[in-house]
């Protein structure tokens, strides 16, 4: 499960943040985590919640996940179709098969609220 080792890195930095701030305590975390990103987001939760309870800093911090669209482009006649959701399983305008994705593959601390 590499999405403990993404918390560790995310708490190093939020750490870090917090130092040059000085602050004491985080409040919200925002992440945007796109769905071609790899990251299995109830596990990052998990990982999330799991580790913050050993951390002082980050104890009861909220963690606010945003998802951003993916776009897939078809092969055939060009049509762009957005989702969140899974892809498509075809071209909604001609039906080919052969989507290609783009975007979504974010993994970005977008915002952090401290004191």
């Amino acid at each position: 499960m590499h999405e403990i080792s993404l918390v560790q890195a995310l708490f190093s930095q939020l750490e870090e943040l917090a130092a040059e701030n000085k602050a004491t305590k985080i409040h919200r975390v925002t992440m945007v985590i796109g769905p071609q990103s790899g990251v299995v987001i109830d596990a990052f939760r998990f990982g999330f919640e799991t580790l913050a309870s050993e951390n002082t800093l980050i104890r009861n911090a909220e963690l606010i996940i945003e998802i951003p669209p993916v776009n897939y482009s078809c092969t055939q006649c060009g049509h762009m179709e957005e989702t969140k959701e899974d892809s498509p399983e075809e071209c909604p305008k001609c039906g080919e098969l052969f989507l290609i994705p783009s975007g979504g593959d974010e993994l970005i601390l977008r915002q952090v609220e401290m004191e």
